[in-house]
């Protein structure tokens, strides 16, 4: 009987390990010069009891004097020397093999810290039409164009006459021009993701002195966001730390590419539970200047003219892997006034060991009084707020919990730079498959 017992808790200690280890990325990254151990790159639940079998390393990692070249043990500590991928295979009290994880060694990479305000303008694919605004015709009566020829809201409207439009002002213009040499203009239109092309007729409107479709339409988004750090030999930067996307009543815009400008906030609007709530600013100065090429589930990247400085941090500091970012105390950049950058008391509560798709890696708890009073927690505007936590920017900040604005989300900052090109992808995929891999 005893045995019996002995047997099931090792084979149940056993199943538990392996489902843990699942749990935790196949691949990690480590930055030249970095101390490797098992201890810190796995929990203490898992660390404990296992060796690592060292191969495919090619010098890659600088081991102890007299330590085994291949294996690696739970006492062991070892130098990442050299930037390549070693492979480790993981078992089980030295016997039992059960994972495989790649060690990727990397060039540090130090960054200039964020927390500026930041407007976005993204250039969108069209001008969704959100809904109508008859046009009122000579005789009295009353007329839409556009709901005649079949457009509804969450159409897209991408042409006028074959010309690309970009803005709703665009849009009225080119209508307008068109219709003073045609009695009818063709309209490429997407809608539900079928494209198509329509014919409408255009009527003048005495009101406006011009010629209309009478429909509402909308442009890209623009908002106030928050940069997190600037690259400052290429001056590639990451901001907001998840995408930004529009949709209407049918469908959504495809961001193509846009820009970053300076915004200065005017007043908070405090949150609280069940209401989120925001900075509210605007567009002004020219301290920062961008063009975005990315935007994606990390966040947007791109590039920007110019240097950026933060009095906080006016040296460049090292970003951390995530498997570096621990629960515990932190502190978070932002603006809340004008210009000035900020800094508050935030607590990292959970740390996901494998990082989700939609870039929520963290949980992060407001604990500074200050911010709580001006703000009531995290609020629109502060998402790409960098965090920091041992002088290592660690992450951003990108949703608030609307049940509980004192909590959030965070995104590696890790997962950031990569997206930026700051950090080497695995070979032939993506960052979001990188992610996905098991």
């Amino acid at each position: 009987m005893g045995l019996f017992f002995f047997v099931f808790f090792i084979v149940s200690s056993y199943i538990i390990l392996v489902q843990f280890a699942a749990s935790n990325p196949a691949h990690l990254r480590v930055n030249v010069g970095d101390r490797v151990s098992l201890e810190n790159l796995f929990p203490d639940c898992l660390s404990e009891g296992l060796t690592a079998l060292v191969l495919d390393g090619e010098g890659k990692l600088k081991f102890q004097a007299g330590a085994n070249q291949k294996i690696l043990q739970q006492s062991d500590s070892l130098i990442a020397d050299v930037p390549g991928n070693v492979n480790l295979y993981l078992r089980l009290f030295g016997v039992i093999p059960f994972k495989k994880v790649t060690l990727q060694v990397v060039s540090p990479v130090k960054v200039m810290v964020g927390g500026h305000s930041i407007g976005v303008l993204l250039n969108a694919e069209g001008v969704m039409v959100i809904g109508y605004s008859e046009i009122r015709l000579k005789n009295g009566s009353k007329a839409s164009p556009g709901k005649d020829a079949g457009l509804k809201p969450g159409a897209i409207i991408l042409k006028v006459e074959g010309t690309a439009v970009h803005s709703d002002s665009q849009l009225s213009y080119l209508i307008d021009q068109e219709a003073r040499t045609k009695k009818q203009i063709r309209l490429k239109i997407k809608y539900k993701g079928k494209v198509s092309e329509v014919k409408v007729k255009p009527q003048f409107c005495g009101e406006t002195g011009r010629y209309r479709i009478g429909l509402l339409v909308r442009d890209a988004a623009a908002g106030v966001g928050t940069l997190t750090f600037v690259e400052p030999n290429t001056k590639k930067f990451g901001a907001l730390g998840h995408m930004i996307t529009a949709s209407g009543p049918e469908d959504s815009w495809v961001f193509q590419d846009g820009r970053v400008v300076s915004a200065v906030v005017q007043a908070i609007q405090k949150g609280e539970r069940g209401k989120i709530g925001e900075k509210i600013g605007f567009f002004g100065g020219n301290d920062i200047s961008g063009k975005i090429s990315k935007n994606t589930a990390y966040g947007i990247f791109g590039s920007l003219q110019q240097q950026v400085t933060n009095p906080l941090f006016p040296e460049p500091v090292p970003v951390a892997m995530s498997h570096q970012v621990k629960e515990g105390p932190a502190m978070m950049l932002t603006v809340l006034n004008n210009r000035t950058i900020e800094a508050f008391k935030v607590t990292i509560e959970t740390v996901f060991s494998r990082p989700r798709p939609d870039g929520k890696s963290m949980i992060i708890k407001v604990t500074d009084p200050d911010l709580l009073r001006r703000t009531g927690g995290i609020i629109q505007g502060m998402s790409g707020s960098p965090i920091i936590q041992d002088g290592k920017l660690v992450g951003a900040v990108t949703h608030v919990l609307v049940n509980d604005p004192t909590k959030g989300y965070g995104v590696f900052a890790e997962m950031m730079l990569e997206e930026a090109g700051l950090l080497p992808g695995r070979t032939g995929m993506t960052p979001l498959q990188e992610r996905l891999a098991v």
